[in-house]
């Protein structure tokens, strides 16, 4: 059965060291990055930055930039018409309303162009380091295959792990949550022979339970 402390206790000793796997130097390379990682791989995502940085420095600096420039650089991360939009967009906000700086709270970064709660989490609890419950496709994938929620809107299983979880845990966790799901617990076939934490896990409870294997 699924035991949350248990769970956090599993996940904390097989990952003691975890951060977002995004590299950046200060808040608006974090934001950025975090756009430009939407249905990309961190990984992905990293390798096409550092072009994108040494260029451009400050939102200002992306609120002039020639759109057609933006898109060359991010092209290989995907979907770089939209995103290179909104990141004019959002740097054009962030220069005009807040002085150039990126803010601190989730009512105003989800006012930025582009923004939704999964970049806000980001920003505020790898950043500010603020608590932040953060779902990506992992987190989602895992916290309704373990049992953490019943939910399938990023919104409604941010408020089940909030509710579920230690304050002092949500950022940390959700990153375990995205190593464990890439390195464990994978989309297509969850290795469950490897899986630190499957005697908590839903999953793995229903699958023996139907004398399945796993």
């Amino acid at each position: 059965m699924v035991s949350i402390d248990k769970i956090i206790q599993g996940l904390n000793k097989e990952y003691p060291d975890v951060m977002c796997t995004l590299k950046y130097d200060d808040s608006l390379q974090l934001l950025i990055a975090t756009q430009l990682a939407a249905q990309c791989t961190d990984k992905r995502v990293n390798m096409t930055t550092p072009e994108l940085f040494l260029k451009y420095h400050t939102a200002k600096d992306y609120a002039y930039a020639d759109i057609n420039d933006i898109e060359r650089m991010i092209r290989p991360t995907g979907f770089f018409h939209n995103k290179a939009k909104n990141i004019i967009k959002c740097c054009e906000v962030l220069e005009s309303l807040y002085d150039g700086h990126v803010p601190d709270n989730m009512d105003e970064l989800l006012k930025l162009p582009g923004v939704g709660r999964k970049t806000a989490n980001v920003i505020l609890g790898e950043f500010f380091g603020k608590p932040a419950v953060i779902v990506d496709t992992h987190t989602k994938r895992l916290s309704n295959r373990i049992g953490l929620s019943k939910e399938h809107t990023p919104e409604k299983i941010e408020k089940d792990l909030m509710r579920i979880l230690p304050v002092n845990e949500w950022t940390q966790f959700c990153h375990r949550l995205v190593f464990h799901g890439r390195e464990v617990c994978r989309a297509r076939k969850p290795d469950c022979r490897l899986c630190c934490i499957k005697e908590y896990c839903k999953y793995f409870n229903v699958k023996n339970s139907d004398g399945a294997s796993v």
